[in-house]
This record gives C-alpha cells, sequence and structure tokens, in this order.
C-alpha cells in the first residue's frame, strides 16, 4: 500500500507506508528528561552574596512618611494622653483655685502634652527619614542603588518630620494657639 507525495522538486514520488509506520514504531528513544543546572551555577557557593531587595528601606521610608503624617494630625497615642492629662488637671486642681490656675491645669498641660507626642512622633519620624536617606552609603561598595520611590518617600517622611516637630515646639512654647489670657 503505497501513498503518492511530492518532494522538493515536484516529481510526483512514492511511498511505502508499512515501512514507514515499521521504522517509527521500532525506535526506541532513550531520553533523560531530568533539567541539569548550567556549570556555573554548580560551582557557585551556597552563601552566595545577593544584591539586597531594598523592601526593608521601602518599609521604613513609608513608616516615617506615615510617622510624619501622625506628627501633624495628631494620633491616638496623644489624643489618650492629653485627655488624662486633662482628667488629672481636673482631680488635681481645688474649686476654688484661680480661673487662670484651672485653665493651666486643666486644659494647658493637656495642650502641652499634646505637643510632646507630636514631637515625638515628628522626631521619630525625622530621624527613621534620614537613616533609610544614608543608609546606601554605609553599605557594601558599588551597591549604593535605592529605589527611587524609596527616596521619595523618605523624603517626604524627613520633610513632615521636620514641619511637624517645628509646629510641635512652636504648639509646646504656646507660639502657636497659646492658651488665652483669663484676666
Amino acid at each position: 500500500m503505497g501513498t503518492s507525495t511530492v518532494d522538493e522538486t515536484g516529481a510526483d514520488t512514492e511511498r511505502d507506508e508499512t515501512a514507514v509506520d515499521a521504522t517509527e514504531s521500532d525506535v526506541d528513544v532513550d531520553v533523560d528528561v531530568t533539567e541539569t543546572e548550567p556549570e556555573a551555577a554548580q560551582d557557585a557557593p551556597e552563601t552566595e552574596d545577593r544584591a539586597p531587595s531594598g523592601v526593608g528601606q521601602g518599609a521604613a521610608a513609608v513608616v516615617s512618611a506615615a510617622l510624619g503624617l501622625v506628627s501633624l494630625t495628631g494620633g491616638w497615642l496623644g489624643t489618650v494622653a492629653a485627655a488624662r492629662e486633662t482628667l488629672m488637671g481636673q482631680l488635681e486642681t481645688a474649686a476654688d483655685a484661680s480661673v487662670a490656675t484651672q485653665v493651666k491645669e486643666v486644659y494647658g498641660d493637656a495642650w502641652h502634652t499634646s505637643a510632646l507626642w507630636a514631637g515625638l512622633f515628628a522626631l521619630t519620624a525625622l530621624i527613621v527619614g534620614v537613616v533609610v536617606l544614608a543608609r546606601p552609603a554605609f553599605g557594601a561598595p558599588g551597591r549604593t542603588v535605592q529605589a527611587p520611590w524609596t527616596k521619595s518617600v523618605a523624603w517626604a517622611g524627613v520633610s513632615l518630620g521636620v514641619i511637624g516637630l517645628l509646629l510641635a515646639v512652636l504648639k509646646y512654647t504656646d507660639v502657636l494657639l497659646g492658651l488665652p489670657a483669663t484676666g
């Protein structure tokens, strides 16, 4: 039983399918399907120095920016500390104390406590941001590359920290929104 095929020259040739089938089925192919690693990877030591991914620096930059934002908006911790200071002022102030003393003890100390916590958040944001920006200078030589977004977010944290620290100092010293005069 033969089939007719056309070869490259255009001539019609006939071939025997049974011969082709027999040779194709009798071929025993032993193929090793396991993948081998390149020679360089096999010779490399297990403790190969890899480039740092920068995840830690990126996370620290985000933390810096978040702390800077908390220093500007006030955080839960500062609010609770101010409320506690208000309560302490109410408990320690005698009912027959002057209005100026009552305002200072009840509201002034709470205001200063709020400013103090905002300043601590701002200072922490500033320090973390500066450390993130300075970290490549203290790394391995030749590996000073830092992701651009990490630098940007770290600079945002430093900027928010500086602004928050300035506002906290102004608030603590009563230059910004000081207590009202009680006469």
